[in-house]
């Protein structure tokens, strides 16, 4: 089954789970057929061979397959510790939704989903996962676990996520940045959906970023964003009032007379985020709510390599 055909199936956030899983096993089942196979349904129990390690473990068999070198992995060389981090201010809950339309179809929709589809991937991995999720306030917080029973209760965190009405929330991502840095004792890969609109304190924010660093930490920023609207402000040139969801400013504009300066402002500020994370190795992933989810779970999986 086609990933767009099992979104249509199951578009109701209170089958997250089951979306989640059904994410993660048509994406698995790809990668069969995929340049990637090593990663299907042995990648819980393999990593790539690096050039100058021991030989001892090699797979040959698993060689004669995919015609690649993978190592035998022990079951201490598969726990990994993850934690996703959440934005849920305002500007997260863009675009607003029409009936019926499904809910990953948003900033905070497609978030909290592809958090799901992680987590079930880490549930498979016998690995560890905590969640914070930040806005004006720090909403939640849970450590890294690795049971059934943590696993249903980030779940259920989720659904509340997308349950809860919208309302005027801001952003303070440095501060609860620095303050979720500060729980992280032991090495981890930390992954952050935002959509980066913090303000003007870019050094501030970037420094909150390099925090989580701290302890070798391994970082992976997954820049949400509507392209078609908020990159490259697709709008017809009818009158429009734009309403900025964090502090309820409006401004009154045809989206024609601003769409150059606005494109341009965009891209550079894009282009900064990109090179700072890139300065301080951190894995920066733009991603916008009409893509799909391989290119999310490739990034884990491909920064999991990395990491081990």
């Amino acid at each position: 089954m086609k990933l767009e055909s099992q979104l249509e199936k199951i578009s109701s956030f209170g089958h997250l789970e089951l979306l989640a899983n059904q994410i993660v096993e048509g994406f698995i089942s790809g990668m069969h057929k995929s340049p990637f196979h090593g990663f299907s349904s042995e990648f819980a129990e393999h990593k790539v061979y690096n050039p100058g390690e021991s030989t001892r473990h090699i797979d040959w068999k698993l060689f004669a397959k995919t015609d690649r070198l993978y190592t035998k992995r022990y079951e201490e060389e598969t726990n990994l510790r993850c934690h996703i981090i959440l934005d849920n201010s305002s500007s997260m809950h863009y675009p607003r939704l029409k009936d019926g339309q499904p809910f990953y179809e948003n900033k905070i929709g497609f978030s909290v989903l592809a958090s799901a589809v992680l987590m079930d991937l880490l549930k498979r991995q016998r690995d560890a996962v905590g969640l914070s999720v930040y806005s004006d306030n720090y909403e939640f917080y849970a450590p890294e676990k690795g049971s059934g029973r943590h696993h249903r209760m980030l779940i259920n965190k989720l659904e509340e996520v997308l349950e809860k009405p919208r309302e005027s929330k801001s952003t303070d991502t440095i501060t609860y940045l620095h303050q979720i840095a500060q729980k992280m004792h032991r090495r981890s890969m930390i992954i952050l959906f935002t959509d980066m609109f913090q303000g003007e304190d870019n050094e501030d924010l970037f420094n909150a970023l390099q925090h989580l660093k701290h302890n070798k930490h391994k970082v992976v920023l997954f820049h949400v964003i509507d392209k078609k609207t908020e990159f490259s402000f697709d709008f017809d040139n009818t009158p429009r009032k734009f309403v900025d969801l964090e502090t309820g400013e409006q401004v009154n504009l045809f989206a024609e007379n601003i769409k150059d300066e606005y494109e341009k402002l965009v891209k550079d500020y894009f282009k900064k985020i990109e090179d700072t994370c890139m300065q301080y190795r951190i894995k920066y992933v733009p991603v916008s709510v009409d893509e799909k989810f391989e290119k999310i779970l490739l990034t884990y999986l491909v920064e999991k390599q990395k990491f081990g």
